[in-house]
């Protein structure tokens, strides 16, 4: 009996380590929401897999994640699909009201194969599958009345009728005090472990003001328990309140700070501030998430009202996000159909002492904002050296940004490389003052000599 007792307390000990090292780093992938909103294929995210494999796994690019709406069979292309009181048109969904992709578009899921067909191509290709889902149970599984797997009770044990999405009809909240409730998110955490599953971004977790940390907690907990490592992402409405930072610390792997966020400069010079505040809570596995990168080709179908379109950002506004993105290493999901990355998109992306930044910098804070003058500063592991960012969001052509090499940490002489241009500068003292066009950024590295 005790030896089977050590390796039921080992197999619980490596799971919870096993969890703990999940997104150790910012996770860097694809999502499909940008470029196809609800109506993506299998055929468009296979192709999108084919291209990062290609032209950025090699520079740790990894997930490939379809968004929301899977199991809806002819949404528009346009907003949010939504269903009929009578439940038209029907969602596809199993005997226990977990949600299944639709043949229409995700034909390998015939038979109730679900996601696996999909997942087994992705992970063939070295790379990882996720998917996004909504908080609580379908309406439509409410009103059949369906089983909760492993338990005797039905949908109607455990829904909250008064819990909605204000901007997608599909769902009802659970009631976290209703036995089932539970094994509800349990049974649909496993279903995504047998897929293989690596990511879930679950929506609607921040909605009307109200923080759903039950559910967050209740999806936390189902992971632990299914035996397979899955990054929980979470993309609550309008963007996480920095009074929940410390529950956020303790549960998702990373955390949405903002609404949807667009390739509008508006929005862009917004994120600034939302970064800067969420900067002190960047932890090793738990990320405040700044959203995706509206970078290449965008709006293919939808959505809201999303034209099809190249990024209407300039390019020294894209260098701008990138170099934000990563000084506040924000994970990296890229927005655009990777079917149609042009060049200099593709050097954006690929560029590995920026993504070093991203992936391997501490400290990261904002050093100062001077009006439209703004620097980030951070360390680098296992060095005296920093890197530094800066960034003119104002309108005037070529001003030099101005940054005392006293307030970054160095007293001396030091050498300055700019990471974009992947070339040594020059050698100063005292001060630093990048000139960078209107709405643009710089990233560097700063060696004391």
């Amino acid at each position: 009996m005790r030896p089977v007792l050590v390796a039921l307390l080992l197999c619980c000990c490596f799971t919870s380590v096993q969890a703990q090292m999940l997104a150790e780093k910012p996770p860097m992938g694809w999502n499909s929401y940008n470029c196809f909103g609800s109506t993506v294929t299998e055929a468009e995210v296979k192709s999108n897999a084919d291209h990062m494999k290609a032209l950025l796994a090699d520079f740790g690019w990894e997930y490939v994640v379809v968004d929301y709406c899977w199991s809806y069979p002819t949404p528009g292309a346009m907003g949010n699909p939504p269903q009929t009181e009578d439940f038209k048109p029907r969602l596809t969904m199993d005997k226990y009201g977990r949600l299944m992709p639709v043949v229409e578009r995700f034909p390998s899921a015939a038979g109730g194969k679900g996601f696996k067909p999909l997942a087994d191509y992705i992970h063939g290709l070295g790379l990882k599958f996720g998917i996004h889902v909504m908080r609580g149970i379908p309406r439509q599984a409410v009103s059949d009345n369906v089983p909760i797997m492993g338990t005797n009770l039905r949908a109607q044990d455990i829904v909250d009728m008064s819990s909605t999405c204000p901007w997608l009809n599909h769902m009802y909240g659970i009631d976290e005090t209703k036995p089932g409730a539970q094994e509800y998110y349990d049974s649909l955490i496993k279903l995504y472990a047998d897929w293989g599953v690596d990511y879930i971004k679950v929506d609607d977790i921040l909605a009307r003001d109200k923080y759903h940390s039950w559910d967050v907690e209740a999806l936390n907990k189902a992971i632990e328990k299914c035996g397979r490592p899955i990054v929980l992402s979470l993309s609550p409405g309008g963007g996480a309140k920095l009074e929940q930072a410390e529950h956020l610390k303790q549960y998702p792997n990373l955390w949405r700070i903002s609404a949807d966020f667009w390739d509008s400069w508006e929005q862009l010079e917004e994120q600034f501030d939302l970064c800067a505040q969420w900067a002190p809570h960047i932890t090793p596995g738990h990320w405040p998430d700044a959203d995706m990168l509206t970078l290449g080709r965008l709006g293919r179908r939808g959505p809201e009202n999303q034209m099809d379109r190249i990024s209407n950002f300039t390019k020294d506004e894209q260098c701008t996000l990138m170099t934000l993105w990563s000084i506040f290493r924000s994970p990296l999901m890229m927005g655009g159909d990777l079917n149609y990355l042009d060049h200099f998109t593709r050097d954006l992306l690929t560029n590995r002492e920026v993504l070093e930044v991203n992936q391997n910098s501490t400290n990261n804070r904002q050093l100062f904002r001077r009006g439209n003058h703004v620097a980030w500063v951070a360390d680098v592991p296992g060095s005296r050296d920093k890197y530094v960012a800066a960034f003119n969001l104002g309108e005037d052509p070529e001003t030099p940004v101005y940054i005392s090499l006293d307030d970054v940490g160095f007293s001396g002489r030091v050498m300055v490389r700019d990471l974009w241009k992947n070339q040594d500068l020059q050698t100063l003292q005292k001060a630093f003052a990048p000139v960078l066009a209107p709405h643009g950024g710089g990233l560097y590295r700063l060696t004391p000599q």
